[in-house]
């Protein structure tokens, strides 16, 4: 089969021939139909230092996923052949007290998938059962690609109520896009999102934002008259890992706010604390989704009419792999798909 593959260390991948996996007792085989290009992803192809100190070549890249079960271990038993199926990348061991309690996601030992381990970057995958998010109701195949990142926008979005409130989120990459959907279908007030790209900030604003706001240009502070705010805002979300939209969104919380913050600062970030103990600030790191709890969310809210589809904005042939990477490095763009059904 056809492959996305890291061959050795150093920068670049090859589409290259490699053997198609086989399925385990508990384990399904997946014909891949669509991926995501993650910003992971973009890490490894460029082989940074943290690619170099995290990936052991050759490695089979790619996380972000749907397809259709083909085949399906001895001991499987709610997965069947030919059912469409999203992929969850964390591969959790099932055996430290927090997969024993129910909280897989908080797992210690987790394994990423295209990650540590062979991903979905290829014609056919393999996945644990339990891995595997059978779709049950209708769902365009784009959209089943990227339920990985749009579990993290959702895991994001709802870990503190948002009905009524007045959010901000910080960064219009993919996530916060769609973070920006949720928060806006499940009845928050005002959504405003940051950015210093204006292509992402009209994303942001077709997908449910009130305000996006470039704040090369304008600060947070500025908008409250125009939303008819006095005190801040209730619920933030950080996104973009910078030390700077951190420290603006903590000036900008009211007292008592919550802070969910997903984006992962390359370096350590310097923070005003008394800020944070004077207003009795919340902050709760996310990471990935809740098994799976998030996942049966993502189901009900697409089903509950909540349409994430222009986040997508590019889709190629998995043979034009070098362009799909260069589009989403680029950062003036959505999500980027690769669709592996075409040559």
């Amino acid at each position: 089969m056809k492959a996305l593959v890291k061959v050795a260390r150093g920068p670049g991948l090859e589409l290259t021939e490699v053997p198609v996996p086989v399925p385990g007792p508990g384990d399904v085989l997946v014909r891949v139909l669509r991926t995501g290009i993650c910003g992971t992803d973009l890490h490894i192809d460029a082989w940074d230092e943290w690619a170099a100190a995290t990936i052991d070549p050759p490695l089979i890249l790619g996380h972000e996923f749907a397809g259709e079960v083909v085949e399906i271990g001895s001991s499987v038993t709610r997965v069947q052949v030919g059912d469409l199926v999203s992929g969850e990348g964390h591969l959790v061991c099932g055996r430290c007290r927090n997969c024993k309690a129910g909280r897989r996601h908080l797992c210690a030992n987790t394994v990423g998938l295209g990650v540590h381990t062979n991903g979905a970057f290829a014609e056919f995958t393999v996945l644990p059962e339990q891995n595997a998010w059978v779709h049950t109701h209708r769902v365009d195949l784009d959209v089943a690609a990227i339920f990985d990142p749009f579990g993290n926008a959702v895991h994001t979005a709802l870990s503190f109520p948002v009905l009524g409130e007045d959010v901000l989120i910080t960064g219009a990459g993919p996530i916060g896009l769609m973070a920006a959907a949720v928060a806006r279908h499940a009845g928050a007030r005002h959504v405003v999102v940051t950015d210093v790209s204006e292509p992402r900030l009209e994303l942001a604003r077709k997908l449910g934002a009130d305000l996006a706001l470039d704040v090369s240009q304008q600060s947070v502070g500025s908008v409250y008259p125009e939303l008819d705010m006095s005190e801040g805002f209730d619920v933030g979300m950080e996104m973009s890992g910078q030390p700077s939209a951190l420290r603006e969104m903590i000036a900008n919380m009211t007292h008592g706010g919550r802070i969910a913050m997903l984006g992962l600062p390359a370096s350590e970030i310097a923070v005003d604390w008394s800020r944070v103990v004077l207003k009795m600030l919340t902050i709760k790191g996310i990471y990935g989704r809740e098994m799976f709890e998030t996942w049966y969310a993502m189901s009900v809210l697409l089903q509950a009419g909540l349409d994430i589809s222009p986040v997508i904005t590019h889709r190629y042939a998995h043979t034009d792999f070098a362009a799909a990477f260069a589009t989403a490095r680029d950062g003036r763009c959505g999500k980027v798909i690769l669709d592996w059904t075409e040559s």
